[in-house]
């Protein structure tokens, strides 16, 4: 930000969401499938602390609890008209202290590097945290917001638990209907295309649909030293390798083709006159984004990761059964029926059984042409000078999804600047939040509740 007085405040914002923000990374809130497998002191405890950390945020917001621990606040405006939602998870995914550079739990603050090291620093407590900021900072100079704000802040995220939808289903029967909802998403990031000099600001629109499938083969079990060709492993082993060989089609979805026009303007070099005439040129430009590099080549297809394999019980026992899982992430204007059929054909053997253990299909998708998207370009101007604000099709799963019931405007993006390397710590290793990207967080949030008809 240029005008120093601001960056005074933004440095004083960053300082005290650092500190609060490792106080709450110290508390292990690692959701479980089984919650009984869960810390459940730190699931207790997290709540106390965030009233400790925001007590004007708790004196003046209403708040309930809802579904198994979720927090809903409400902080009253000049209106109950035109409400926002915004929202923050803070449960985290496990974490392996033995790979890690810096213990996950330990919430250390580098002030030397600038950053906070933990587990949930991006995903997502370091959201929390700068809207907790905003709202505390605005509190204490006796500012409010002209619309009602809502603050929905899950507690099992991680694991698709429930909260948010208890959440959802509390605002509904209100009758609140939010003109905005924001949720984590998308960051600043650097290096979006080849020849894009400037910073973009990835807005999720919508995002893509998930999908848990199981794929088993079952056959006769028998003793390894007399073995038959074609069993249990070696017929799961051959279907997988065809999913692998047979990818997804790409596809540039309109939601993909909006982020392409919006960046292409700012591209220079060889990619250039490809993204201008992007509107009639989709597929060479959904095989140029695939070509890329695996993000953007996530961006324009159906994804399916094999994550997990199972057989037999004993080195020297051919397996009765064998079974691997596959993590598919399901590209907007597709289904979950539609990739199950179409895994089928490729597959091409009866005798692999294809398992829905869960899924649901894409979120429906959020305007990038109205008012909503708009202040979500203005707020990232005003926090990150010169960056393109960019809409574009999340890959993975929020508990945003949920709100989708009740408003057409749910958006997804962090107010962080993020590299690679942080990107990939997000359910990695050595996740950490960079101080400076704190400050403008909780900037970005105050201009949003700051926001108001004539803004």
């Amino acid at each position: 930000m240029s005008d120093p007085v601001e960056t005074d405040r933004t440095d004083a914002w960053a300082d005290a969401a650092a500190e609060h923000l490792a106080a709450l990374v110290r508390l292990p809130t690692v959701s479980r499938p089984d919650r009984d497998e869960q810390d459940a002191e730190a699931f207790a405890e997290l709540p106390r602390l965030l009233e400790r950390l925001y007590p004007r945020l708790h004196a003046t917001l209403e708040r309930e609890v809802v579904g198994p621990g979720g927090l809903l606040f409400r902080w009253p405006g000049a209106s109950p008209d035109r409400p926002f939602v915004l929202m923050a998870h803070w449960d985290v995914v496990p974490a392996d202290a033995d790979t890690w550079q810096v213990p996950p739990f330990e919430g250390r603050i580098d002030r030397a590097a600038g950053v906070v090291h933990g587990r949930g620093t991006l995903d997502d407590k370091g959201s929390m945290v700068v809207v907790c900021e905003a709202v505390e900072s605005l509190l204490a100079e006796g500012r409010a917001p002209a619309h009602d704000v809502y603050l929905s802040f899950g507690c099992d995220e991680e694991v698709f638990g429930t909260a948010a939808e208890a959440a959802v289903d509390a605002l509904a029967a209100r009758g609140v209907r939010p003109w905005l909802v924001i949720d984590e998403g998308g960051a600043v990031v650097e290096g979006v295309f080849p020849g894009l000099q400037r910073p973009a600001a990835m807005i999720g629109v919508a995002e893509k649909g998930v999908l848990d499938l199981r794929i088993r083969v079952e056959d006769q079990p028998g003793h390894a030293a007399t073995p038959r060709r074609g069993g249990a492993v070696a017929r799961l082993a051959r279907a997988l390798h065809r999913i692998e060989r047979h990818p997804f089609p790409v596809v540039l979805t309109d939601p993909s083709l909006a982020m392409v026009q919006t960046l292409g303007r700012h591209v220079t070099g060889p990619l250039r006159p490809l993204l201008a005439r992007a509107h009639r040129a989709r597929p060479a430009v959904a095989r140029a984004l695939a070509a890329l590099g695996p993000e953007t080549s996530a961006v324009v297809r159906t994804t399916v990761a094999l994550t997990r394999l199972s057989g037999s019980p004993a080195v020297n026992v051919v397996a009765a059964s064998a079974e691997a899982r596959a993590n598919i992430r399901i590209q907007v204007g597709e289904t979950v029926d539609g990739v199950v059929a179409r895994l089928r054909r490729v597959v091409r053997d009866e005798r692999v059984q294809l398992e829905v253990v869960s899924g649901n299909d894409p979120s429906a998708e959020s305007p990038s042409d109205g008012p909503q998207f708009a202040l979500l370009a203005r707020a990232v101007e005003a926090t990150y000078p010169g960056t393109v604000a960019a809409p574009y099709v999340m890959l993975q799963a929020s508990d945003a999804r949920h709100f989708c019931r009740i408003s057409d405007h749910v958006y997804r993006f962090s107010p962080f600047a993020m590299s690679r390397a942080q990107r990939d710590s997000i359910h990695g290793v050595d996740e950490q939040v960079d101080l400076d990207s704190l400050g403008r967080g909780v900037a970005f949030y105050r201009t949003l509740l700051l926001h108001d008809d004539g803004a």
